[in-house]
């Protein structure tokens, strides 16, 4: 049967001061009063049954997650702590495979916009259709490439197979000139990696084992114990000897090489949007005629172009005077002022308020 695993790790420091380590990104109503993850759910609930919809968070974010409207309780997969994607992923399929050994995976992604919902559909089916059909087959989602981006990935392209293409390697992310150069080959020779994935479960965890060995040992025992007395001393004793690997690095490259697994691209015809960043949250929200994005309920722009504003506190006013291509950010307990090709750099801000103002980051 097919399923989606939604990851909803993931700290979003980019957008400080509204994403923070108690309710990161992908849990702040950014969008008219929803939030990321309640879109993701809600896409998801809509390519598959609602009871086959899963999602995998950290177990300091478990109360706030199991609030998602549709989301059924025994469908939340409670990582003991974040060790990055490759453990988060194995995990939940593991125990989607204890409850469905013949499960079809779709893993989503809890911090993206993709419109329409139809052309996502069509595409999700397509690699489902894949995946079914090839129990060798890892299927990845690439995103026709609008500009010489150096903060994505990018799949390189090989001979056709099904509705995608084969993946011959994986570049990371490029220097500027080299992402030029992707760009300019065209989307018939290089995508953009989304992160998001389909294959059988039993597929994942073999590669799994055949890449990360020690992995897939003990995620294979903790998806079979998920629920059960098993669970806490594995939780507490193995987990945390699982190295810290990305399910790019760990298992899509080295099985993109290898004789025993086939990657595979189908490209996203949808409209896809990484909302990892103030200007990206911009565009999100929508831009008026003179470039302006606003996402405060409150806020007064006089002569001034190319800005981002957002405050979620519904009674403060934000006003912008002669002001071009800057971000400000208003909560209650912090605010943001930047020019919005700084933006990259919230990350090391970030860094330093965790430092100096702990409570706070």
């Amino acid at each position: 049967m097919r399923h989606a695993l939604i990851l909803a790790g993931g700290s979003g420091t980019r957008l400080w001061p509204y994403s923070t380590a108690r309710l990161p990104k992908q849990l702040v109503p950014l969008l008219q009063g929803r939030s990321l993850l309640d879109v993701a759910v809600e896409r998801a609930s809509s390519c598959v049954p609602a009871d086959r919809v899963w999602l995998g968070a950290g177990e300091q974010l478990r109360a706030a997650v199991s609030q998602v409207p549709g989301l059924r309780a025994d469908r939340l997969v409670v990582e003991p702590s974040a060790r990055d994607t490759l453990p988060a992923v194995a995990l939940g399929c593991a125990v989607i495979a204890a409850c469905d050994p013949e499960a079809v995976v779709a893993v989503l992604t809890a911090d993206h916009l993709i419109e329409p919902l139809e052309s996502f559909s069509q595409t999700l089916d397509a690699a489902f259709a894949l995946a079914e059909q090839r129990d060798d087959a890892l299927v990845t989602f690439g995103v026709v490439p609008d500009a010489p981006a150096t903060g994505f990935g990018y799949l390189e392209l090989g001979a056709p197979l099904g509705a995608g293409r084969v993946v011959t390697r994986f570049q990371e992310k490029p220097t500027l000139s080299r992402a030029a150069e992707f760009l300019a080959a065209g989307p018939d020779r290089y995508l953009w990696n989304s992160g998001m994935f389909v294959w059988q479960a039993q597929t994942l965890l073999r590669a799994v084992d055949e890449f990360s060995p020690h992995a897939g040992l003990v995620l294979r025992a903790m998806g079979q114990a998920y629920g059960t007395p098993r669970w806490e001393p594995l939780s507490r004793d193995a987990w945390p000897t699982v190295a810290r690997l990305s399910v790019d690095y760990g298992v899509m490259e080295p099985a993109s090489t290898s004789a025993d697994f086939t990657v595979a691209a189908l490209p996203l015809a949808a409209r896809w949007l990484d909302v990892g960043s103030w200007p990206a949250y911009g565009d999100a929200v929508g831009r008026d005629e003179d470039g302006n994005a606003v996402g405060a309920a409150k806020a007064v722009l006089h002569a001034s172009r190319g800005n981002v504003v957002a405050s979620s506190d519904p009674d403060h006013l934000v006003t912008l005077v002669g002001c071009e291509g800057l971000v400000v950010v208003h909560t209650p307990a912090a605010t943001l002022v930047m020019p919005a090709n700084e933006a990259q750099r919230v990350k090391e801000l970030h860094a330093l308020v965790a430092q100096q103002h702990p409570g706070l980051a």
